[in-house]
């Protein structure tokens, strides 16, 4: 399900984290069109944070620290990031309004970026909401192979570490299936978000202030 809204109409980040807690999010068609859409799929995608998958291989470049992972150092390159066109992806639906919103929530602690860094460089990372014990993950983006993989396999040691119940993937896509992905239905979905939105998780449960090591990451998933 869909709705469309004017240009004219105001949301603020408090509208934005209200929506959020109704089970709906916003996109827009284009980075050109100033509209927003917002949704509400029938089915929603999950990765339940007590299921989550990582490959014996993936695990050994975690283990690595091939890449630095940090949190929140550069929100606006990871937003460019995840915006660029990209093969398969010649345009982005994230518009102007998307960016000021989420710059907004960036502000008032309630997104946050997940960056992978190679040779001090960023070539990967993803950002999200974070509400209650509810995290909404929005989107990703990696230059070199494995980047946002290890960044995903950071956040959920993150997420499980600051006692997270939810993690919102919005759609389910192959390549999120690697990791434990799965399609629940809206009302299956409004439950969980239910239980999720009682009490607060603790983003910074893992130090926000320095690089964690991939080992002490795969410890908080039993790995």
């Amino acid at each position: 399900m869909a709705s469309r809204e004017t240009t004219n109409i105001e949301i603020t980040p408090e509208v934005l984290l209200k929506a959020y807690a109704c089970g709906i999010f916003p996109m827009a068609e284009s980075a050109d069109d100033p509209a927003l859409h917002w949704i509400e799929p029938p089915e929603r995608g999950v990765i339940p944070l007590e299921h989550f998958r990582v490959s014996s291989r993936l695990a050994r470049t975690v283990r690595s620290d091939r890449f630095e992972i940090r949190v929140n150092r550069d929100f606006d390159a990871v937003l460019d990031g995840c915006a660029a066109p990209r093969p398969g992806r010649a345009h982005t639906w994230i518009n102007t309004r998307i960016r000021v919103l989420y710059r907004k929530l960036h502000d008032i602690g309630h997104c946050h970026s997940v960056e992978a860094y190679e040779n001090d460089r960023l070539v990967g990372g993803l950002y999200g909401v974070s509400l209650g014990r509810a995290f909404f993950g929005e989107t990703m983006f990696h230059e070199a192979r494995d980047a946002s993989k290890v960044a995903l396999v950071h956040l959920v040691a993150r997420l499980r570490a600051g006692g997270f119940a939810l993690l919102d993937t919005q759609f389910v896509t192959d390549h999120l299936k690697l990791f434990g992905a799965v399609e629940v239905s809206r009302r299956q979905y409004h439950k969980l978000l239910e239980a999720a939105l009682v009490g607060e998780g603790d983003f910074g449960a893992l130090p926000l202030d320095r690089p964690v090591p991939g080992a002490e990451a795969l410890r908080h998933l039993n790995l």
